[in-house]
């Protein structure tokens, strides 16, 4: 004998058990198109101040890094006063077409193309607001670059796990190691087109950003595919005041890579916070820092305001 309940089963039964996801807090943030030459398109999130003047704080995302990780700091800085705007690199997160649905890439095309536009976003929505740049990892180096080939497009550049990764920048002891992984990259990008994930980057990234990335680590000097522009000189020149941060436990962008990155910007103001083990920053690995954006942010709205790195104690 059988019997039958009015509870629904099967498929539709799964379709109303299922909730509805909810959207997260990102993407909820104010939203801002931005479209460059060829179909790119990027969208610019934003956390606005009460004070529309107060300084604006755009966030650059390392490698394979999606803007939204960055959430946290973006929380942070703006409780410290400031506006923050945060942006996927192209080919990351919200940026479209997709990494290989798109024509390759590397450094020139962000530097000249990409932030040139990003920027100009952020300045319109916020015009009576300082621009400062704060980059993670590779998100620093391009920041530095554009500040350096656009002086006085952005009031400040503040850095965190953005060093050189020139091989001889690393300890003596990982000089092999450097030159292997770093240079193992660069091949299989120039061979595949394309980083497809692995050693060291463990998600895909365009394969000219690769190359001229591992180009770099072999000869020290920027010389992005297919730019006119001497970045060499122009960091050498640049006089945009820089907060250079760097971890105690970050196996890919340690103190002696930093320190090498910051000796090129002969004319700057560079400011330098080394969190080691005597600070309240207790996650100090290359991608965990953000879990103490509170005191990061704080540290970095007092030196974007006076030019003095007070680090937390």
């Amino acid at each position: 004998m059988s019997t039958t309940s009015g509870t629904p089963s099967g498929p539709q039964a799964a379709e109303k058990e299922t909730p509805a996801r909810r959207p997260s807090e990102y993407s909820l943030l104010e939203s801002l198109p931005v479209e460059v030459a060829g179909g790119i398109t990027f969208t610019v999130r934003s956390v606005p101040a009460a004070d529309p003047s107060a300084p604006v704080v755009l966030i650059l995302p390392a490698m394979v890094m999606k803007a939204k990780h960055y959430m946290h700091l973006a929380k942070a800085l703006n409780a410290q006063g400031v506006s923050v705007a945060l942006c996927d690199l192209r080919g990351q997160g919200e940026s479209t077409p997709a990494l290989l649905d798109q024509p390759n890439f590397g450094y020139r095309e962000m530097i000249e193309i990409d932030l040139p536009a990003v920027t100009a976003a952020v300045r319109e929505r916020f015009p009576d607001s300082e621009l400062h740049l704060f980059g993670h990892s590779l998100g620093g180096q391009l920041s530095l670059l554009y500040a350096a080939a656009n002086p006085g497009a952005v009031e400040s550049v503040t850095v965190i796990g953005t060093g050189t990764v020139y091989w001889r920048a690393f300890g003596i002891r990982r000089w092999f190691e450097a030159l292997r992984d770093i240079q193992w990259i660069g091949l299989v990008a120039r061979v595949k087109g394309h980083w497809p994930g692995g050693v060291l980057i463990p998600g895909a990234m365009a394969g000219r950003v690769m190359v001229d990335w591992s180009r770099h680590s072999l000869t020290s000097h920027y010389r992005p595919t297919g730019t006119s522009r001497d970045y060499d000189r122009l960091l050498a020149e640049m006089t945009t005041r820089v907060l250079a941060i760097s971890l105690a436990d970050d196996h890919l962008g340690p103190k002696s890579n930093v320190d090498f990155l910051e000796s090129k910007m002969k004319a700057a103001a560079v400011s330098r916070w080394h969190i080691d083990g005597d600070s309240p920053v207790t996650h100090r690995d290359h991608f965990e820092w953000v879990k103490d954006s509170p005191v990061i942010a704080r540290v970095a709205t007092d030196w974007i305001r006076t030019g003095v790195a007070t680090p937390a104690s």
